[in-house]
């Protein structure tokens, strides 16, 4: 057994290496016996579990134990804080299956601070990707911490967001020697460099699907509350949210179009009680008391009115344009404008973000 300044942590380590201990027997065998040292010195003495669990107790894997110690001293910013540590999450600790070892890499001091899970599709539309960035951005420079889980999407918008104002945090499903989706290597880095990679999973833990919704029980366990931001009737993003209303947490949905199969998450989750937002103030609003949330910004106001609107040609485009997708065919003969006209409106439009083009020469206001 290792024998060195790490012993206690070491066992900790150890304990949750061993196959078949997952947070919730890791948390049974803590309440039973008091401390993975006890466990693993005294593996006769384990009754009420089954017995190949206790005789994988009596061989743990000392040498990867060892690899794992390493990580932690080869860089000043890491940790492995035990669900004791004085450093855990405090609102992590309230739900019913927290992890009893968390592996961080970044700024530790950030898990303590209120955070703010945003969550959405791997595969947003554009307007969907700018409003997890702005509510990130806007929400990260009043003070919270945007949390997320580096994903594809909405998780990436709402990481680079708050990076641009403030700090983020990512929860993984990996062990956080591994970068996954590997595309998202430079954001990770700078995740490191300005808030914390947060994962519950060992070194050397590649994604696997069941690891997944693990994964989601913390981004919502940090948090305060949830916001969604565009999710489908099955998504990850919504397995988040009823964990983050499990665990009674604030759930926040964003609205879309009828006909945007991405918005059918959020309206289901606006039926099943999550509070309807369209603004980041209607969340600081929500939580600004609790969490202490900087109010100094000007409210947000609707600001699709555009440079042009006085000008009667922009203005007349502008009246047929709405939030669900409108092909250019239809504007020409809606407005009585000519095609030139027509299309290099829409692309000055697009240039000041206030409209966006869609896939089949379609258009769309942004809201912004």
């Amino acid at each position: 057994m290792i024998a060195n300044k790490h012993s206690e942590l070491a066992c900790w380590i150890a304990l949750q290496r061993v196959p078949g201990i997952g947070p919730v027997t890791y948390q049974k065998l803590l309440q039973q016996y008091g401390n993975p040292q006890y466990i693993l010195n005294n593996p006769g003495q384990i009754t009420g579990f089954n017995d190949e669990l206790v005789e994988k107790l009596r061989h743990p894997d000392w040498q990867q134990v060892e690899q794992d110690l390493l990580w932690l001293e080869q860089q000043h910013n890491r940790y492995i804080l035990t669900i004791e540590d004085e450093r855990y999450p405090s609102l992590l600790k309230e739900i019913t299956d927290p992890p009893c070892l968390l592996y961080v890499q970044g700024d530790v001091s950030l898990l303590n601070d209120w955070q703010l899970a945003i969550v959405g599709s791997r595969n947003p539309s554009p307007s969907g990707r700018n409003t997890a960035y702005d509510f990130a951005h806007y929400l990260a420079e009043g003070g919270l911490v945007v949390t997320s889980g580096l994903a594809m999407g909405i998780d990436a918008a709402a990481h680079k967001g708050a990076l641009s104002k403030g700090k983020t945090i990512a929860v993984v499903a990996t062990g956080l020697d591994r970068v996954y989706p590997a595309q998202h290597r430079q954001l990770a880095y700078d995740i490191v460099e300005n808030g914390a990679m947060v994962s519950e999973f060992p070194l050397g833990t590649s994604p696997r699907p069941e690891l997944f919704p693990r994964r989601n029980r913390i981004i919502s366990g940090l948090s305060l509350g949830t916001l969604v931001v565009e999710a489908a009737l099955k998504s990850g993003s919504l397995i988040t949210a009823r964990m983050a209303m499990e665990q009674s947490r604030e759930v926040f949905a964003i609205p879309g179009s009828i006909h945007n199969p991405l918005s059918r998450g959020c309206h289901q989750l606006i039926r099943d009680g999550a509070k309807l937002v369209e603004t980041a103030q209607d969340i600081i609003e929500e939580l600004g008391a609790l969490a202490g949330i900087k109010t100094q910004h000007e409210d947000t106001k609707d600001k699709t009115e555009s440079t042009h609107e006085k000008d009667g040609d922009y203005q007349v485009l502008l009246n047929h344009l709405g939030f669900d997708p409108v092909a250019i065919d239809g504007l020409i003969e809606n407005t009585g404008l000519t095609a030139d006209a027509v299309s290099s409106m829409l692309l000055l439009l697009e240039l000041e973000g206030v409209v966006e083009s869609l896939p089949g020469s379609r258009y769309v206001r942004t809201g912004s």
